[in-house]
């Protein structure tokens, strides 16, 4: 009787707050478009645009993540006084071992999920690129600082700033209005749509329905972070290191 009553108020409640599902992804899309043309005019307008190209992609990288989590998570605490808890984020605590041990559990399901997604795709999709490559803003990589550059970049700038707007942000605020599993769903195919190409966009999207169900297993993000960084670093290797290797 009372889960009966509890499922009702639910459905009632998310029915009522129904835009919110397109408010919040048009949020972060809008606050990542206007971060990356605040860069773009700074790049364009001071000597930036003279630095070393891995350089300067560190730095653009940088400054867009920043830029967009001030922008998405600061501006309505400004405007509304709609202040982002920590729990909302979640990052309430330090992280423990359990997150560091189910990391690389869930980079096994990750990738059984994603491999069966890319095989639908192939059979489903026409003229699908399964090895389309991915842009990665880093071109050519000539000397150990610039690799040193990259994998920060990549590897620990991006997974820490893309688990606190996706898996931490979105997820956190939607889980609040709608069941889990539509929070899951909206956050995983704004998370794949944002990477373009399909191929990328179907791999991403199965890395994010596992990071938000480790999110919502332990409360927090820092076992999604753990995996992001995981599967980022392993893309880094094939796609700088390896190749590297086989050329000496």
């Amino acid at each position: 009787m009372f889960r009966n009553c509890s499922n009702s108020e639910d459905s009632n409640k998310a029915k009522s707050k129904w835009w919110i599902l397109l408010a919040l992804p048009a949020w972060i899309v809008i606050g990542f478009f206007m971060s990356e043309l605040i860069v773009s005019g700074l790049v364009a307008y001071t000597p930036m645009s003279s630095l070393n190209p891995t350089l300067l992609s560190t730095m653009c990288g940088g400054l867009i993540y920043t830029i967009t989590l001030a922008f998405i998570i600061g501006l309505p605490w400004f405007i509304k006084k709609s202040k982002t808890s920590r729990a909302d984020i979640g990052l309430t605590r330090l992280p423990s071992w359990t997150d560091i041990l189910i990391a690389p559990a869930g980079l096994i399901v990750y990738l059984i999920i994603s491999s069966g997604l890319m095989l639908l795709a192939v059979h489903l999709l026409p003229n699908f690129n399964i090895n389309q490559a991915q842009d990665t803003g880093f071109q050519q990589l000539n000397v150990r600082y610039e690799y040193i550059l990259a994998f920060i970049t990549l590897v620990i700038i991006a997974p820490i700033a893309e688990e606190i707007l996706f898996r931490g942000y979105l997820y956190g605020k939607l889980k609040k209005y709608f069941p889990v599993w539509v929070a899951i769903l909206a956050t995983s195919l704004l998370f794949g749509a944002l990477h373009g190409a399909w191929n990328l966009a179907i791999d991403t999207f199965a890395l994010s329905l596992v990071l938000c169900i480790m999110r919502e297993s332990t409360g927090n993000i820092w076992a999604s972070i753990l995996l992001h960084m995981t599967k980022n670093g392993i893309a880094f290797y094939f796609l700088f290191i390896n190749s590297l290797l086989l050329i000496h």
